[in-house]
């Protein structure tokens, strides 16, 4: 369904460029069809134009990120989100599966 799913999210987004929620899932999608580069686009959006503070964002940049081979960038991103949200478990095991691979 994701596939079905971009073509009225990229509408959305042309419709409210500045509406990081549409952004998301937009940048959700292209992940789950395996198009880092476009979620990675949607994601940096979010973390660097819209909502610097949003930790999954943030996560999600990391994930893209590392799909891609970018290992350093994206542990960046998941030490960010860990920093904003603590506690959650999500996102510190990112860090360490990194740190563990090099």
């Amino acid at each position: 369904m994701a596939a079905q799913a971009t073509v009225p999210l990229e509408k959305a987004r042309k419709l409210e460029p500045g509406k990081a929620s549409i952004r998301e899932t937009l940048g959700i999608a292209y992940f789950r069809l395996a198009r880092w580069q476009d979620a990675e686009r949607e994601f940096r959006t979010i973390v660097e134009e819209l909502s610097p503070t949003d930790h999954y964002a943030h996560y999600a940049l990391g994930r893209a990120l590392e799909q891609q081979g970018r290992t350093a960038e994206a542990n960046g991103h998941y030490k960010l989100a860990s920093s904003m949200e603590p506690e959650s478990e999500l996102y510190s095991a990112r860090i360490i599966g990194l740190d563990e691979t090099g």
